[in-house]
């Protein structure tokens, strides 16, 4: 982890220091964004297996076993968070089966281009998911964890654009220019 990191980590381990905190129990809402972000995030790693299986390019293969590393640490914290809290964990889809990507037909076979917007658009809806889950956290050792994983995500999702836009597959949307300005 960048030292940048670690010191917004620290930072935020400082202020939302819960030596004094009662522990209380957690809300419904709470208990709610847990158990989605945990299943939101099997699903992500569903799909990193997929593009695993259908990728023979070398920069996204080490791009997805990243954040396919990432993703288990934070169902693990997320897992072992709600089991001792004595929250059930929700019933996930089982991992897929390893492939050679050459033996995946092309009618089925991701491309390379839809694996990295795939991903782009799955870091930001585990971002939104944990901004949500910091901003509905009564209890400060769950809102610590919840932007601990955004910071997580927001690095990855800096490399992700790096590569995507190195490869000519990001995404951008048209420009705006307002009325009356001179076009470009």
């Amino acid at each position: 982890m960048p030292n940048a990191l670690e010191a917004i980590f620290n930072m935020l381990r400082i202020s939302f220091d819960n030596t004094n905190e009662p522990k209380s129990l957690l809300h419904v809402i709470e208990v709610g964004d847990l158990w989605k972000y945990v299943t939101l995030v099997e699903e992500f790693i569903r799909y990193e297996e997929m593009g695993l299986n259908t990728t023979a390019d070398d920069e996204v293969r080490e791009m997805l076993t990243d954040i396919v590393k990432v993703c288990e640490a934070q169902v693990k914290r997320v897992g072992n968070f709600m089991k001792n809290e004595g929250i059930p964990l929700p019933d996930v889809t089982s991992s897929k089966p390893n492939s050679n990507p050459k033996d995946v037909p092309l009618g089925v076979k991701l491309t390379d281009d839809e694996i990295a917007n795939g991903v782009a658009f799955k870091l930001v809806t585990c971002s939104q998911a944990c901004a949500k889950g910091q901003a509905d956290a009564i209890r400060n050792d769950l809102g610590l964890m919840w932007t601990e994983f955004f910071l997580e995500w927001t690095a990855i999702g800096a490399t992700v654009k790096t590569l995507m836009r190195k490869r000519g597959w990001l995404k951008v949307p048209p420009y705006y220019y307002t009325p009356g300005s001179p076009q470009r």
